[in-house]
């Protein structure tokens, strides 16, 4: 039942769209220079196998009957030179491709990484992260082989598959027939098997992406697995799904090479019956030469028709790859700047809902109507029951959604029309699942800005009480860290959020339940230090503790999308409403 959700492959049945491949030659165009170098490379080096059958045939039917040794060395040397000709050009042609693939690799991911940053919360939250890994990597990487290899050999084997017809055909019209003659069954059963082959290559790329999105799924959460003694059953579900991918890829590989048997008796056919029909209708006439550069060419014959039927099927899966690829690009950046947008100026902090409606889903209204003004310096406490909209109004200052009605004003600026990179770089956002990157401690501090010094780092985590445990780690400031900060406690990675943020020096400050993982002694330590954070900022403190809030200048007690109460703790008290009671049964609970 759990491994069901990671079975939901893609349409097996999409038509083949040309128009993902023309798309794509916007990164093939870049390096065209490379591409026409490793192109002309090739046209040499298959000039050069064919070259060598003409030298073997003259060498046995003029030089060695008429014992012209003169001529038979420079046959010989003529081969030898030819053979490093072409390998030559097989290394320098392999080079070119080589470097423009992994140009065109670098630029997809580089498009890709720079949409995937720009693209809204619920695009994430909505599908298994391994789907979308497997498109940045795997798809990425099969995509790039074909544009650079695919393209140009399919074109290749097109033009060998021409000159060798062509020097058949100039050495024995009669015979070249006999080796023609095995077409027209070769394209019988390419058309036949062809549907299979993409139905079976595209299922083994489903089937493999739905086995890295569960194992990437189960690597994150490998504590909640363990915690809950569920390694045999995770064991079970990756077993299925990776013999589910085996199985498709055998099957797949299984239709693949059913062509290569069919060539090889083909060319066994048309050789034995170049033999007899050379025999029994041009015995007179037919040298022995001749026989054996026909037989060569016979042999080199079938092996471009086998190439292009393969690149045919890689030129299928690379066409739907481009489509999940290009579907990922043409994801919607729903929150994006304005054409007319300008630049929000270094701000006060003064914030205003003005009659704000909002929804994630469409006549499923999260906020109704919610209207307040915090003031430049202030700061506002959310508190309420889950799921009233308390993080989604710092998520709307934060302009991580568009609001459907109403605005959202910074100093009297509407931030729809503002640019989101001068909003959110005045901000500092605290949220209560901290991320930790991989890295040293004091990286990961400086992540806050960029171009802060080592004692400036030292000195934001002074000032929130983390200078002290960071001075016990192993290392001290240059401690590496794993992602996540797995070595790290829950309030220990709290606390480098808190260094991390007061470093930024935000205008805007959101806690977001930023307090919720640290303990209850090391909550009275921290205190002081979100005292100096919170100093001549706007702060917003999305908190179930009360006291974290029990200072700030206003509460406002969220339920069902609407302000229900607002003012400071001692003034809601006496109301006795519904912020008296969540108090007085945390200090009963206490």
């Amino acid at each position: 039942m759990a491994r069901n959700k990671y079975n939901v492959d893609e349409t097996l049945e999409s038509k083949f769209d040309i128009s993902q491949l023309m798309r794509s030659m916007v990164y093939v165009r870049r390096y065209g220079k490379l591409f026409v170098a490793a192109f002309c490379f090739s046209m040499i080096s298959i000039i050069c196998g064919l070259l060598l059958p003409l030298f073997t045939q003259n060498a046995i039917d003029e030089y060695i009957p008429d014992k012209d040794v003169r001529s038979l060395v420079i046959a010989g040397v003529a081969i030898i030179i030819t053979v490093i000709i072409q390998a030559v050009c097989n290394k320098t042609r392999s080079r070119a491709t080589a470097k423009a693939g992994q140009a065109i690799i670098r630029d997809i991911r580089r498009d890709l990484f720079v949409h995937l940053q720009e693209l809204p919360f619920d695009y994430f939250d909505s599908r298994p992260h391994g789907k979308i890994l497997v498109r940045v990597v795997n798809y990425v990487n099969s995509v790039s082989d074909f544009l650079t290899n695919g393209m140009i050999n399919m074109v290749l084997e097109g033009l060998s598959l021409i000159l060798i017809a062509g020097f058949m055909i100039y050495m024995h019209p009669g015979l070249s027939l006999v080796v023609f003659s095995g077409i027209p069954v070769f394209v019988v059963f390419l058309f036949a098997i062809k549907g299979v082959q993409r139905r079976a290559w595209q299922m083994q790329a489903n089937k493999q992406s739905n086995y890295t999105a569960y194992l990437a799924e189960s690597i994150n959460g490998e504590r909640v697995t363990q915690s809950f003694a569920r390694e045999e059953y995770n064991s079970n579900i990756n077993q299925g799904l990776s013999l589910e991918a085996k199985d498709a890829f055998m099957k797949a590989v299984t239709v693949n090479h059913s062509i290569w048997p069919l060539t090889l008796i083909l060319t066994k056919i048309t050789t034995y019956a170049l033999y007899i029909i050379g025999i029994l209708y041009f015995r007179d006439s037919l040298e022995v030469g001749v026989i054996i550069a026909m037989t060569n060419y016979a042999s080199r014959f079938w092996q471009p028709i086998q190439n292009i039927s393969s690149n045919y099927n890689q030129l299928i899966n690379t066409v739907s790859y481009l489509e999940r690829i290009f579907q990922l690009m043409d994801e919607p950046v729903t929150v994006t700047d304005e054409p007319d947008a300008e630049a929000l100026p270094e701000i006060q902090g003064e914030v205003t809902f003005d009659h704000v409606i909002f929804e994630y889903e469409k006549d499923r209204p999260i906020l109704r109507d919610v209207s307040f003004q915090a003031k430049a310096g202030e700061s506002i406490a959310l508190v309420g029951p889950t799921g009233a909209g308390k993080s989604t109004i710092v998520n709307l200052v934060s302009r991580f959604y568009n609001i459907k009605s109403g605005q959202v004003l910074i100093d009297n600026h509407d931030i729809a029309k503002a640019t989101l990179r001068s909003i959110r770089s005045q901000m500092g956002i605290m949220l209560q699942d901290t991320f930790i990157f991989s890295g040293t401690i004091m990286e990961n501090i400086r992540y806050g800005r960029l171009d802060a010094t080592d004692e400036e780092c030292i000195a934001a985590a002074k000032q929130v009480f983390a200078d002290e445990f960071i001075r016990k780690l192993p290392d001290g400031y240059y401690t590496q860290v794993n992602e996540r900060g797995d070595v790290l406690s829950a309030g220990q990675r709290q606390l480098l959020s808190f260094a991390r943020t007061l470093l930024s020096n935000p205008k805007i400050l959101i806690l977001d339940e930023a307090t919720s993982s640290i303990d209850t002694n090391t909550e009275l330590l921290v205190q002081e230090g979100i005292k100096q954070l919170l100093k001549n900022r706007t702060s917003f403190i999305v908190a179930h503790r009360i006291s974290t809030i029990k200072g700030c200048d206003r509460i406002m007690y969220i339920s069902d999308g609407k302000i229900a109460e607002s003012g400071n703790h001692e003034e809601l008290m006496k109301k006795k409403g519904h912020y008296y009671q969540l108090y007085t049964s945390q200090l009963t609970n206490e």
